[in-house]
């Protein structure tokens, strides 16, 4: 029976039936750069960054979308995968209008760290001249079609993370591009603001709007917290800038930590932590939410106990426009 393992990079690997060589590199630490791939969702080899050369193979192959097969030899950072990749990182780059120095992404733009990688300047490619839509119709999301590259993974965090079924790709060719419930503008479209479109992008074509022009990304500190809006426990940076929120982002492949626990153990404890804060920090360095879903009275307890115990003013509900 033939053993699971494969060479890369001159290291022979074990790999699981199913795994790509993508999952595999990452596994073993080797760095395969991406564009198009979100976890979790369908690999597509749509951006062929990912590509490497396989022995044997009449082309480069996307590593993303190509399954391991046991006595593969697999080079990812051969002369012929860098001059291709520098090459469609060149294609890209003429295919849009990306103006990195108002960027807001700035910083975290996969497609200028591939730039800076592989020493892509000015791309050997005439400029498309396209009008390029600006699409700021949503009352949170920015669309700036110039910076798209069409990696496709707002379509899929929006078909198969959330599942909402917004977006898809439209046209044709040098016509392609990213649709709204067929071709409408983002704010008049069934968009339900979940922003996970925004977290995928990764370049600078889809922007949270309130952030726009309040920080590099480099100027903001980071620091993490839980959703307040209902129980689940989901975890997300606060991007912080002067004492000011900028931005929020949601963190990836962070599940709440869900732990069975009795009323008094989960009272005793909630209480030890507001005490433990309190004495730090004071009382203004805590905040409460009461649900919407709760009864004018528990509302009004909250806030008692928000203003009267706690000691401070810092009392709200998530329902509130």
């Amino acid at each position: 029976m033939t053993e699971n393992i494969i060479t890369i990079n001159g290291r022979e690997v074990r790999f699981v039936s199913g795994e790509t060589i993508l999952d595999v590199a990452a596994r073993q630490g080797i760095d395969i750069p991406t564009l198009c791939y979100l976890k979790h969702a369908t690999p597509t080899g749509a951006c062929r960054v990912c590509l490497v050369e396989v022995q044997g193979a009449r082309t480069l192959l996307p590593s993303c979308a190509t399954d391991a097969v046991a006595g593969m030899v697999v080079n990812t950072e051969s002369q012929k995968v860098v001059k291709a990749r520098r090459t469609v990182i060149e294609l890209m780059l003429a295919d849009g209008w990306h103006d990195c120095l108002i960027c807001e992404q700035s910083g975290m733009c996969k497609l200028q760290d591939l730039a800076y990688r592989y020493q892509v300047g000015l791309p050997r490619f005439p400029r498309q001249q396209k009008n390029f839509v600006y699409d700021d119709s949503h009352p949170f999301i920015v669309r700036n079609f110039g910076k798209c590259v069409l990696c496709g993974r707002c379509v899929q965090a929006c078909n198969e993370i959330q599942v909402n079924n917004v977006l898809s790709m439209g046209y044709r060719g040098s016509e392609s591009t990213v649709v709204a419930s067929y071709n409408k503008p983002l704010g008049q479209s069934e968009c339900v603001a979940c922003g996970e479109c925004v977290q995928a992008c990764p370049v600078g074509a889809l922007i949270e709007k309130k952030a726009i022009g309040k920080a590099r990304n480099w100027q903001t500190q980071k620091i993490r917290t839980t959703c307040g809006y209902c129980g689940i426990g989901c975890q997300m940076y606060l991007h912080v800038k002067d004492n000011t929120i900028v931005k929020v982002t949601g963190v990836e492949e962070a599940r709440p930590s869900f732990k069975e626990a009795s009323w008094d153990e989960a009272i005793e404890y909630t209480a030890k932590r507001l005490t433990e804060i309190l004495n730090l920090y004071g009382p203004d360095s805590i905040a409460g939410i009461s649900s919407s879903r709760t009864s004018n009275e528990d509302s009004y307890n909250m806030m008692k106990f928000m203003r009267t115990v706690i000691g401070t003013n810092n009392i709200d509900n998530c329902a509130r426009t």
